[in-house]
């Protein structure tokens, strides 16, 4: 039984160590797998590698400058499985023990850590500077848990109290401060506000002073200037007046010579209204009478032209025509002539092939034809007026006789004609 092979498994958030025979002489570790164990011969066990929280408490650690606090720190901690060096350390550290067990011994050295960074800094240090205090206690605790196997993930100060009120004391202190440095920022405002405006009057009235001066002397060029510029005003009026009259001459005989140049201007624009006037009316006369004259002849000639021509091409078609018909006539006579002698030619053939008995098939064809000719005329008759000397037959039967005599003499006309006795070759057939 103690040779019975098992298999041991473990998920993601654990390793296996396997230790004993036929491990070379140190432990196997797997993460997260499988492996095939000899209870007898082989030794098992299993290190979590779930991330544990540790609070770190504490309480009443004199900082540097002897003065009580308390401090709470987080810290995320877990057995490194990534690394076989680690795991190896911690099989080592914690082989075999619970989880409570392993947290108590990490939750131990940060503690220890912790208040040895407290021990060596300040209050005012770990109160305002949180960040470097966080940084000594993660670099320094993570050096000591490395040797178990345990990497720290991460470490931060959570909370910083005392019980004697050095903490409220620093507040006050600081609120005393800023309330110092602000009635002493408002008195010094005050003085600054009460020296500047003294300053700005004082500015004021100087300025004030010199702008009345300035007033003064300026009232008194103002004056001085006014009475040269009334001399050069008189003077320069007097000037203007007695050159006016003579201004005034020029003027009047420049505005005579303006009326002689606007007079000639107007006779030579009465001219050259004239004589656009007199082309106005040869162009006028050219459209209304040259040219519909010049275009009703124009239009005259087309038509004469094209009645001519009209003539010309109506004889031409009509001749075209003429033309065209004598040769479809022609053709068409030529065509029927060469269909009867090719027929007579046909019939000659046949004739002499049958001789004889074409003729009298031929005669037999006709005879009813010829009956019906010689009937014609009697059909189309209305009235009949017959004379009788008494003898032979009388009234209809005489008009038969008579179509019948006619149709007997048919026979002897075709003998004289043919050679052919139709009566004796009938008796044959």
């Amino acid at each position: 039984m103690c040779l019975d092979i098992g298999i041991a498994v473990c998920g993601p958030n654990e390793a296996l160590v396997i230790s004993g025979m036929f491990q070379g002489g140190k432990p196997t570790f797997i993460n997260g797998g499988r492996a095939i164990v000899c209870p007898c011969i082989q030794t098992v066990q299993r290190i979590p590698l779930n991330t544990m929280t540790l609070e770190v408490h504490s309480p009443r650690v004199y900082t540097s400058q002897g003065v009580p606090i308390s401090v709470v720190g987080t810290a995320q901690v877990k057995i490194n499985g990534s690394s076989e060096e680690m795991l190896s350390y911690a099989a080592e550290q914690f082989g075999g023990k619970p989880v409570d067990e392993i947290l108590q011994i990490c939750l131990e050295t940060m503690e220890g850590h912790q208040r040895a960074i407290m021990g060596n800094m300040s209050v005012e240090e770990i109160y305002r500077d949180r960040k470097t205090f966080s940084k000594k206690v993660f670099e320094v605790a993570s050096v000591d848990l490395h040797n178990m196997g345990i990497a720290v993930i991460s470490y931060t100060l959570k909370d910083v109290r005392d019980e004697v009120g050095y903490l409220a004391s620093l507040g006050q202190a600081r609120t005393a401060q800023v309330k110092r440095d602000a009635l002493i920022g408002e008195a010094e405002a005050r003085r600054d506000a009460t020296i500047a405006e003294a300053l700005a009057e004082e500015q004021r009235m100087e300025s004030k002073l010199v702008n009345d001066t300035e007033i003064a002397r300026s009232k008194r060029d103002f004056e001085l200037k006014k009475a040269s510029y009334d001399t050069e005003v008189n003077t320069a009026k007097a000037e203007a007046e007695m050159a006016y009259s003579l201004q005034a001459a020029k003027v009047q005989a420049k505005i005579k010579e303006e009326e002689m140049q606007v007079k000639v201007v107007e006779r030579a624009q009465n001219i050259a209204i004239q004589e656009q006037e007199i082309q106005r009316r040869e162009k006028e006369l050219d459209s209304k009478v040259r040219k519909p004259a010049e275009a009703e002849k124009y239009r005259l000639e087309k038509i004469a032209e094209a009645e001519r021509q009209k003539v010309v091409l109506e004889a031409e078609a009509e001749a075209e025509a003429t033309a065209l018909r004598g040769e479809a006539e022609a053709y068409a006579i030529e065509v029927k002539a060469k269909a009867e002698a090719e027929q007579m030619a046909k019939k000659a053939d046949a004739w002499k092939e049958y001789k004889e008995a074409a003729l009298v098939d031929m005669m037999l064809k006709v005879l009813p034809k010829i009956a019906a000719e010689v009937a014609g005329p009697m059909s189309e008759t209305n009235k009949i007026t017959m004379v009788s000397t008494g003898d032979g037959p009388i009234g209809a039967s005489r008009v038969t006789n008579e179509v019948l005599d006619i149709m007997g003499s048919l026979p002897e006309t075709v003998k004289k004609m043919t050679g052919v006795d139709i009566t004796t070759r009938m008796a044959q057939a």
